[in-house]
């Protein structure tokens, strides 16, 4: 089954005005909005996020135990037609299943998440390329084009990943290793990092064991950056609009993406990624105990700038 990743999330929020500013600093283009009905954002691929009022009667349950603002469903995108067939064939040999007039199809997962799939839209973009100059390799640019532009217009480039807190991970990782889902590496005693057969990336969705019978519903999710410096200057300016730092900016060792979280109002927080590894079918799914030591190779704080002399 030939899921290529995650198409959009899809949240139900109080505080609509919020989270629509939050999104538009955060770099996302606003497709459609409506202050009561909510919005749709999309990264610079056409995947993206969208928000309704949480009490909008289409959306799916919450997850057992979530509380509103909250992930609703999550959406993935399929490479075809034909695929999205099997998959909803699956699907309906073991749950119940809703299709919509647009044909994505909609279900629960097995740890009580809206879970649906769809022909993808995603798209080709143009953006600056990004080049590296490293001593011994070719030039990544050309003479005299300068990296650090302050103002830099960075976009989030695509939809990335998603973090649940489940109550049963052995169940919730059993429903996706049946449409195809591929572990490669894990927490032991808390979860698994996988990835669809369609892409190569790390991951797409890390499952969290809950250790608190109140942390259940997403965790956090994020969008890919085009490099670690775009994080760390992306990252710098949502510090400068106010927004709270969570976590980072580091470097995780399971993946070996660069990130860069902060609160949000979405229930869970959001995550600045770039440099994601890449497997493919020759790798070896690697298993560590969680940790500081195995969560991230380094990690800093963000402070106020400084300057010799000051």
């Amino acid at each position: 089954m030939n899921i290529v990743g995650l198409e959009y999330l899809v949240f139900g929020i109080d505080d609509m005005a919020g989270a629509r500013q939050y999104l538009l600093d955060y770099g996302l283009d606003e497709a459609e909005y409506d202050p009561v009905k909510g919005g749709v954002f999309k990264a610079l691929d056409g995947t993206g996020l969208v928000m309704r009022a949480a009490d909008d009667p289409q959306l799916p349950p919450l997850p057992p135990k979530a509380m509103t603002p909250s992930l609703r469903e999550t959406v993935y995108g399929v490479d075809s037609a034909d695929t999205l067939a099997t998959i909803r064939a699956h699907l309906e040999a073991e749950r119940e299943v809703r299709v919509d007039a647009g044909g994505t199809v909609h279900c629960i997962d097995d740890a009580g998440f809206g879970v649906a799939f769809m022909v993808t839209q995603r798209h080709g973009y143009k953006a600056r390329y990004l080049g590296f100059n490293v001593p011994g390799q070719l030039p990544g640019r050309a003479p005299n084009d300068c990296a650090a532009n302050p103002d830099e217009e960075i976009k989030p480039r695509t939809l990335s990943h998603v973090v649940y807190f489940v109550e049963d991970v052995k169940k919730a990782e059993a429903f996706y290793a049946r449409l195809g889902f591929i572990v490669t590496d894990r927490f032991n005693h808390l979860g698994p990092f996988m990835r669809p057969s369609g892409t190569q990336d790390h991951h797409t969705l890390f499952m969290i064991e809950s250790q608190n019978d109140h942390m259940i519903g997403c965790n956090h999710f994020t969008f890919h950056l085009g490099s670690a410096a775009e994080v760390l200057q992306h990252g710098w300016n949502f510090v400068k609009k106010g927004y709270q730092s969570f976590w980072g900016p580091g470097r995780h060792f399971l993946g070996s993406n660069f990130f860069w979280y902060f609160n949000s109002p979405f229930g869970a927080t959001i995550e600045f990624d770039a440099d994601m590894d890449q497997h493919d079918a020759n790798w070896v799914p690697r298993a560590c105990d969680p940790g500081s030591d195995n969560s991230q190779i380094f990690l800093f704080d963000a402070r106020n700038k400084w300057a010799p002399g000051e």
